[in-house]
């Protein structure tokens, strides 16, 4: 009973001392690369050519919906990149959209903006040329 006990304590106390994550300025500075690396940029499982995900997926669509050409990087690939992300926008989940080097959102905004017909606006007042935009 004493050794239960103990065991408990024990992992109580891990998990109490467990401290945040925290990202690294090695880390940091590489994810700030790659989300300047083109105008907009998508953190996605899986690639364009095949998303290995359904939410990476309809960001996609959206995104070829609309003609916006956009750079990958495949999370599923490298973990620490796929934890950092979330560190670096304190955005819990993937895929992440990054336009002109500003965190923009995830699946559920993306489709969002283009159900409400904000999508084309949102990339024109950024100078990101689609399909429906003034500048296409």
């Amino acid at each position: 009973m004493l050794r239960i006990l103990q065991r408990q304590l024990i992992s109580t106390s891990r998990l109490c001392s467990t401290a945040a994550p925290t990202l690294s300025s090695e880390l940091r500075s590489k994810i700030d690369k790659m989300v300047k690396s083109d105008d907009v940029v998508v953190f996605m499982k899986g690639t364009q050519q095949e998303p290995m995900c359904g939410f990476s997926r309809n960001v996609k669509l959206v995104l070829d919906f609309h003609n916006v050409k956009f750079n990958d990087y495949n999370v599923l690939e490298d973990a620490e990149l796929r934890e950092g992300i979330k560190l670096y926008s304190d955005w819990p989940t993937i895929p992440q959209v990054y336009v002109k080097g500003e965190f923009v959102g995830g699946c559920d905004i993306m489709v969002q903006m283009h159900k409400d017909g904000e999508i084309s606006d949102f990339f024109d007042s950024k100078g990101i040329p689609n399909k429906y935009g003034e500048k296409k």
